[in-house]
């Protein structure tokens, strides 16, 4: 069996490598190392967490230390690029743990922090350089980094670098490389697009791949549960009273579904926080850092961060949506089962996303077991405890599920029937009723007077199809229209609604309107009708 030691690494190399308790290569690193060595150039294709950063680490030092030349101001021996922040910053640390005792410089650079510490690092020249794309054109626009006596080039997850947009800057990036250097490509998956660039870039290159494109890694359980879009939050919630979701990471395809899913399983008892573009550096590596710690049991992210977090413990991924690119979905899932470790994955998938789910299960060529969890009567009790507790109730917090419980949306379509109570500022409000056909408001009506209120404000709930009850601090009138002021700054006023029928075509449902009158003298005023 092989071992590092076979490799003929220098000692120092050999010695931090056992220190870091592995002895033994995985299949990416015993494929990849030897002819790294030898300098040739490499096209690896191999899953996240299957070791490719020691891949490529360990020969890329081995070469730095057998010929020990201080690089020259401004310039760098070794350039990595990669996709993410998280992802350069976690490569910048295998070097440095690797390389400890061989005296060589490493930096990273990457957007979302002041230049100040870059330009120094830069300006002293440096073995090892590990950036994001973005930024790295930034200081050589400017003068900071000159690449022409660059001796490796290596770019990771290439793949990534296609689906966040990259290739352009990339290529700006390649042309000032010197012709002669040692080029190093690795991607998990290998579309026609990533062949064609990796065609342009290496010479005669060893081709490694240890296992088929797009396929999933198999120590990882996989399982899609069912369910309507509107109870993914509960079923989620419902998901972390299994106390195996120790370490869990959260899929969104968006940055404000991250910062909503976050603060809900916060509200339900679980200490979760959330991680993507628009965090600055300070919170995403606060974050991280939780989440490594054990502090945390939910890490919610976007697919920024889907090759960047290097946590060997993650016991869950959930998918709260499928990724709109299927390859993404082998990355995601990827988090989980590192280091020779087994995981889950658990993807709620609504009916608006069974395409997508086709198109991942085509791509992996499996299919993935499935549940169907619509209608289920334990899932029902979840929901009516949180309706209980106040989760997604109309005026307490943003509303977040004000619509669904009826009256019409921004879409001019009534809500599902259902129930949804809340306080606010002028009282409390509740409504029940079917499903409503579309309600006629206008669009300041709708931005002003919606269903749920305005945003951290309460507002009357009324319910598509249904009927509205109001009460305040005043009186309480059965109706629609009450004689009461409105109460406080931001809040829509208790009074001065009536209901309108909604156009023909189903149920009806229930717009808001309010009309004004006049008393002699008095100014606007409300009469009950």
């Amino acid at each position: 069996m092989t071992t590092f030691n076979d490799f003929g690494l220098n000692p120092a190399i050999a010695k931090a490598v056992i220190a870091k308790g592995y002895s033994i290569p995985t299949p990416i690193q015993a494929q990849a190392i030897p002819p790294v060595m030898a300098g040739k150039d490499l096209l690896g294709v191999a899953q996240t967490g299957t070791g490719k950063t020691a891949a490529f680490a360990l020969p890329i030092l081995h070469r730095l230390a057998a010929i020990h030349v201080k690089p020259a101001p401004r310039h760098c021996r070794v350039l990595v690029l990669s996709p993410t922040r998280e992802l350069a910053t976690q490569i910048a640390d295998n070097f440095k743990a690797y390389g400890a005792s061989l005296g060589l410089s490493v930096a990273v650079i990457f957007g979302g922090v002041k230049y100040g510490a870059q330009i120094k690092a830069l300006n002293q020249g440096v073995d090892v350089l590990v950036a994001t794309p973005g930024r790295l054109i930034d200081h050589m626009n400017e003068g900071h980094l000159n690449l022409s006596a660059t001796e490796v080039f290596v770019l990771d997850e290439a793949d990534q670098m296609l689906d966040l947009g990259f290739f352009q800057p990339i290529r700006k990036i390649v042309a000032k490389l010197p012709m002669k250097r040692q080029n190093l490509f690795f991607s998990a998956t290998m579309p026609k697009e990533i062949k064609a660039l990796a065609s342009d870039l290496l010479n005669s290159p060893v081709e490694v791949s240890v296992t088929p494109p797009s396929t999933t890694v198999d120590r990882v359980d996989q399982q899609v549960l069912f369910v309507e879009t509107a109870r993914k939050r509960v079923l989620l919630a419902e998901l972390y009273a299994n106390a195996d979701l120790s370490r869990t990471i959260v899929f969104t395809r968006t940055k404000r579904g991250a910062d909503k899913v976050a603060k809900h399983l916060g509200m339900c008892g679980v200490d979760a926080a959330a991680i993507h573009g628009d965090k600055s550096q300070p919170q995403r590596e606060k974050a991280l850092a939780a989440f490594k710690a054990g502090q945390i049991r939910a890490l919610v992210a976007t697919d920024i961060a889907a090759r960047g977090i290097d946590v060997s413990e993650v016991t869950h991924v959930i998918n709260f949506e499928l990724p709109n690119v299927p390859e993404s979905y082998v990355h995601r899932i990827g988090r989980t089962a590192r280091a020779g470790l087994t995981g889950k994955a658990i993807s709620l998938v609504g009916d608006d996303e069974r395409n997508l789910l086709r198109d991942i299960q085509k791509v992996t060529r499996q299919t993935i077991p499935t549940f169907d969890r619509r209608n289920d009567k334990y899932l029902a009790q979840a929901q009516a405890a949180e309706a209980h507790l106040g989760f997604d109730a109309p005026g307490k917090g943003e509303g977040l599920e004000s619509r669904e419980a009826g009256g019409g949306n921004k879409d001019r379509r009534g809500g599902r029937g259902g129930q949804a109570q809340g306080q606010g500022p002028q009282g409390r409000g509740q409504a029940q009723g079917k499903p409503g056909a579309p309600g006629k408001t206008s669009n300041k009506q709708r931005q002003k007077f919606r269903s749920g209120g305005p945003r951290r404000e309460g507002a009357p709930a009324v319910g598509g199809g249904g009927h509205g009850h109001v009460r305040d601090d005043a009186r309480q009138v059965d109706g629609h229209r009450s004689d009461s002021r409105p109460a406080g700054r931001y809040g829509a006023p208790s009074s001065g609604y009536e209901p309108l029928k909604a156009e023909a075509g189903g149920d009806a449902g229930v717009a808001l309107k309010r009309k004004r009158r006049r008393r002699p003298g008095n100014g606007p005023s409300a009469t009950a009708s």
